[in-house]
């Protein structure tokens, strides 16, 4: 347990590190950095959600289709 604790600690350190560097080493200032990294965000966003309602309506057609025979009519 113990060295799965130390490599997920030794991910995170390391991750830290690079976005750091990154930030540091980027080719332009940090006010365009945070824009793009937050319209990159909100795209992301959007994207999951899209996806997570597609995937809700065919569960749901599925269900739909699942439940058709022990209805009552």
């Amino acid at each position: 347990m113990r060295r799965l604790f130390n490599f997920f600690a030794g991910m995170i350190m390391g991750g830290l590190v690079g976005a750091t560097i990154a930030i540091l080493l980027a080719p332009v200032s940090g006010e365009e950095v945070r824009a793009q990294l937050q319209e990159r965000t909100i795209r992301l966003r959007d994207d999951v959600m899209a996806v997570a309602e597609a995937r809700r309506a065919e569960l749901e057609r599925e269900l739909t289709a699942l439940r058709a025979p022990y209805r009552k009519e």
